[in-house]
């Protein structure tokens, strides 16, 4: 048997470990629970600090994954069970229906135009919407698209103009199993929900929105076009507001730092006043975490020529005017006073944790996680990449808090570790069958 990998999760860390798997010749099995991969970093505008296109770095990466001849792809799918049968783990898939073959659908969207119902739109963090039956977003991978039967009010439509006949109304979740010599656990990160933080209004001031909505309104292919406008009236972003360690370094919340938070701020109000030069930028901030190559640079510039202003406040309440105008009140520590200042669109930058589910499948797989909900590795030393179960490793912000280069770094050195966790278990087949005795055992403690 062909020695194979399981990768869970297909952001932009499994993807990079299903790759660098893939090319030392090893099988892989990339299981995504969303309907494409590509996972958050599909969502970003920009990166930061190069300010390069998002999506223009991450989908040849996507396509070279799915096309790859090692690699096979199981989107819309989760795991489900798991087992040891000596030294492969037998697991157990589910892939939920799209209603839609994807053997025979070529992704020309006849059924999208015909399609009547519009619907939450999910990939654009509910700003704008969709259809019932839409593709997850512009370059997904694989190209199809998907029916959410939960709003879908079957009409026919779909059936009628597809001429490829790939709409299948009874299609049915399928289970199937694998066999793996290696696990590689990479599920990223979910957002925090600030609707428990009341004093910021979110959900009740329609300018107050999260730093994801934020990227989506801001991106060319988003609910706007990449026009930065207000969501109650549709008129020009001039003031803007961004409030930091929303639920994160909160021990009500989330104890921990996020680690992007800071950097993410930065570019998005370097867009803004791309994107308009007379926009005011406003950064309230707990402290600056800047600790990566080329951050506090970023920062520096984004102070000197973009005219980012920095606040070392966070604000304790979001008030609105009449003409839905945010209002943040806070204490200004150089002046010792209480101030406030009306902007157009606040934009809080919320905590990122770990991804829903995480625990339920630390359950399946017999691995433990931290008092954070992130997957906890063997030792963060000398085995950053290694879990208790040999065999088992986790990269990305499925471990800690990082930005996309640490994830891609970490990715790289968990599939490197399942590489070298694979060629022990070959020498010592190896050794077995020709009487030796591999001294090496270490590597497997």
């Amino acid at each position: 048997m062909k020695d194979s990998v399981l990768v869970i999760g297909g952001g932009v860390a499994g993807i990079q470990a299903a790759l660098d798997l893939a090319e030392k010749g090893l099988n892989v099995y990339l299981v995504e629970k969303s309907p494409s991969i590509g996972g958050r970093m599909a969502q970003l505008d920009k990166t930061f600090p190069t300010n390069d296109c998002s999506i223009c770095i991450l989908a040849p990466k996507m396509i070279d994954c799915f096309n790859h001849p090692n690699i096979t792809v199981y989107s819309y799918s989760q795991v489900k069970k798991m087992s040891r049968l000596g030294d492969s783990f037998h697991v157990q898939i589910i892939t939920r229906p799209r209603y839609i073959d994807e053997e025979k659908c070529t992704g020309c969207g006849d059924c999208i135009t015909a399609c009547p119902y519009q619907a939450p739109d999910i990939f654009n963090v509910g700003l704008g919407s969709g259809r019932s039956i839409h593709l997850y977003f512009p370059q997904a991978v694989p190209r199809v698209a998907l029916i959410d039967w939960d709003t879908c009010i079957k009409c026919g439509n779909c059936v009628k103009v597809c001429n490829a006949e790939a709409i299948n109304l009874d299609q049915k979740s399928r289970e199937f199993s694998l066999d793996a010599r290696a696990i590689i656990v990479a599920t990223g990160l979910d957002v925090f929900d600030p609707s428990s933080i009341p004093e910021y209004g979110y959900g009740e001031y329609p300018n107050v929105i999260t730093s994801i909505q934020y990227e989506r309104l801001i991106n060319a292919s988003g609910p706007t076009g990449g026009h930065l406008v207000r969501i109650s009236d549709g008129r020009p972003v001039k003031r803007l507001a961004f409030i930091q360690c929303v639920g994160s370094r909160d021990v009500k919340n989330n104890p921990y730092c996020s680690a992007i938070c800071c950097m993410f701020s930065t570019k998005s109000a370097t867009l803004a006043r791309e994107h308009d030069p007379d926009i005011e930028n406003f950064i309230f901030y707990t402290e600056l975490q800047a600790s990566g190559k080329r951050f506090q640079e970023y920062i520096v510039r984004g102070k000197a020529e973009y005219g980012i202003q920095y606040i070392q406040a966070k604000p304790g309440e979001i008030r609105e005017t009449a003409d839905n105008n945010p209002v943040l009140w806070y204490y200004d520590r150089q002046s010792s006073e209480v101030k406030k200042i009306t902007v157009d669109m606040v934009v809080l930058a919320v905590a990122l944790q770990p991804s829903h589910g995480a625990g339920e499948l630390a359950g399946i797989l017999g691995i433990d996680i931290d008092e954070n909900g992130f997957f906890s590795c063997r030792d963060m030393l000398f085995a950053p990449s290694d879990t208790k179960v040999p065999g088992i490793f986790v990269c990305g912000y499925s471990k800690r808090p990082v930005d996309i280069t640490d994830a891609v770094i970490s990715a790289s050195g968990a599939s490197a570790r399942a590489a070298e966790y694979i060629c022990i278990l070959r020498e010592s087949l190896t050794s077995s069958l020709t009487g030796q005795q591999d001294t090496r055992s270490g590597f497997r403690s």
